[in-house]
């Protein structure tokens, strides 16, 4: 997969980011913004990881898992819909291998690979998954990453003031709405504050959930983590083919 894959031009269903971009999104996807600074993207992709195995192996993909000094739980598979497991699919997106796809429509992403084939997640996702659509870029992405609730959720709940900005946020770890991982979305050099991370909350995957942008199972985000280099295009549609 190419380190540096070029963004495609712009395009948003909804023209929801245009010149005041980053004012606009704020308001709505702040849910997923972090308190760290913004990394340079700089070296080799990191090394993909070898093709998974398909059903047979879904115990060992989701099996318990030391990460970063962090124990993640096994996910209990007989209470996940196989639809929203880690598998390899016909790519239906028609888009250029390496990039990623959400469709909001299914509650699936994709990351295209070679040979007409994807690699497809399950997802859940918030109010702020569905407020923002087009093309962008993955710029960076974190391990185990802070999270920051924005000022209208603290309004809502006073309990979070203490994961304030002016606190530092939530401190990494398995509580964490973000996860193991979180890629980190900017469109025409612009943060828009649009997320893909892990979460804890296995079961929200397939559904839509109060808050938050596009979530993965904390095994899936990890294993979708060492896939994508910095640069990765991505395209968030509703209906795939639909822009």
């Amino acid at each position: 997969m190419p380190d540096d894959l070029p963004s495609s031009p712009l395009m948003s269903r909804r023209r929801f980011l245009g010149a005041a971009a980053a004012g606009a999104a704020s308001l709505t996807l702040s849910a997923c913004a972090t308190t760290q600074p913004y990394p340079d993207f700089a070296g080799p992709a990191t090394p993909t990881r070898p093709d998974k195995p398909s059903l047979a192996g879904y115990e060992a993909m989701y099996a318990s898992v030391v990460d970063e000094g962090y124990e993640i739980p096994a996910i209990p598979l007989k209470k996940v819909d196989p639809r929203f497991l880690r598998q390899i699919v016909d790519d239906p997106t028609g888009e250029r291998p390496g990039t990623i796809v959400v469709d909001t429509s299914t509650h699936y992403l994709y990351l295209v690979r070679e040979n007409s084939k994807a690699l497809r997640y399950g997802v859940g996702l918030g109010r702020a998954g569905f407020d923002w659509s087009g093309r962008a870029v993955m710029q960076w992405k974190r391990k185990w990453p802070k999270w920051t609730p924005p000022e209208a959720m603290i309004g809502r709940q006073p309990e979070l003031e203490r994961y304030s900005a002016a606190n530092g946020g939530m401190a990494p770890g398995l509580n964490n709405p973000l996860g193991a991982r979180a890629l980190y979305i900017f469109q025409n050099g612009q943060d828009t504050l649009y997320r893909i991370h892990g979460s804890p909350e296995w079961w929200s995957i397939g559904k839509s959930v109060s808050s938050g942008c596009v979530r993965l199972m904390n095994q899936d985000i990890i294993d979708l983590y060492d896939r994508v280099p910095g640069k990765s295009p991505i395209l968030v549609t509703s209906g795939i083919g639909v822009a």
